[in-house]
């Protein structure tokens, strides 16, 4: 997006832009839950209204059901301010929580430890109760629960989990690229095509003496991972284009690498650079699933641009849809 000058004076607010999109890979989360509190209260309202009226163990019954879906629906992902997937019943709390207070982990998860030792109960159990109790207690207060207003506190609250993370790495843009990727295709399809479930690792994955620095695992019915996508990532601060061979050179390792010990696996490069040799980029796309190129500065990059960001999603939705296998898997 351009920026906004006006009298040579550079007024952009481009951590808007990061914001609205982090909050909106939280729609089909939310989305979601509407479904399942439809589904309980046997009711076409939205959730809004659902949440605005059902008694409170009316409440807890579909909070619950939220907790404990059908193993075998596919359940959309809620995900951190730097794209890392939260473990479900986590996100469930969190989202939960979101709706009527703040600082759920810091705050309001030391009171349901409390409660849980005092009745003896199990955490998941005192945690469902308490949110139950709370939207109830307060929601006069709320007066509303519609995405609109929540879109707002998701996004202050994402900032929040980015802000408590230091630093603005590399792997923290790649990581959300991906996960936004993953959330468009369930918000039209409400599964993830011919695979179960998704898992973002939170950490680099090695493989012999290569190091891949994103790693997102393709899961089966039975929650095994049946392909990854592997995302070596190499960067160049400088503006000159010398040792782009080198680099390069060094990312076909990584690529050769993979194909011998992970022939199951897609492979994406990308390349965060000002200035990189053309010639050199040609050459990876011939040998690697997808090759991104963002022609900027890895000390500035917030975000994938939107052309890019398209072109990624269109990525993942041909390799969720089953339509292109691994280039070394047809070997």
């Amino acid at each position: 997006m351009e920026l906004l000058v006006i009298a040579d004076v550079d007024i952009s607010h481009i951590r808007l832009i990061d914001l609205t999109q982090l909050a909106d890979r939280a729609k089909p989360f939310y989305d979601w839950i509407e479904g399942q509190f439809r589904l309980q209260a046997n009711s076409s309202e939205t959730l809004d209204e659902l949440l605005m009226r059902l008694p409170r163990h009316t409440i807890e019954q579909c909070i619950a059901a939220c907790y404990y879906p059908d193993p075998t629906q596919s359940v959309p992902k809620l995900f951190d301010g730097i794209g890392r997937l939260y473990a479900h019943p986590k996100a469930c709390f969190y989202f939960f929580a979101w709706l009527i207070r703040d600082a759920p982990q810091q705050r309001l998860s030391p009171l349901v430890q409390q409660i849980a030792k005092r009745t003896q109960k199990a955490r998941r159990q005192v945690e469902i109760e308490v949110l139950a109790a709370l939207i109830v207690h307060y929601r006069s207060f709320a007066r509303t629960f519609q995405w609109s207003a929540i879109r707002e506190v998701i996004m202050d609250r994402l900032e929040g989990s980015r802000r408590s993370i230091r630093g603005r790495e590399k792997e923290i843009v790649v990581r959300g690229a991906l996960a936004a990727a993953f959330q468009e295709y369930f918000e039209k399809r409400r599964s993830y095509g011919i695979y179960t479930d998704i898992e973002v690792l939170e950490n680099q994955v090695t493989i012999g003496h290569e190091t891949y620095d994103v790693c997102i695992q393709l899961l089966d019915e039975k929650n095994t991972p049946v392909r990854r996508i592997l995302v070596p990532i190499k960067t160049r601060e400088t503006e000159g284009g010398g040792h782009a061979h080198l680099f390069t050179r060094d990312v076909r390792t990584a690529v050769d690498v993979a194909r011998r010990e992970a022939v199951q696996d897609y492979i994406f490069v990308v390349i965060i650079a000002s200035n990189w040799s053309e010639r050199e980029t040609v050459g990876l796309v011939e040998i690697v699933d997808h090759l991104v190129h963002l022609k900027t500065s890895p000390n500035t990059l917030l975000r994938f641009d939107e052309p890019t960001q398209q072109q990624l999603n269109a990525v993942i939705e041909r390799i969720l849809d089953g339509q292109v296998l691994p280039k070394r898997g047809n070997v």
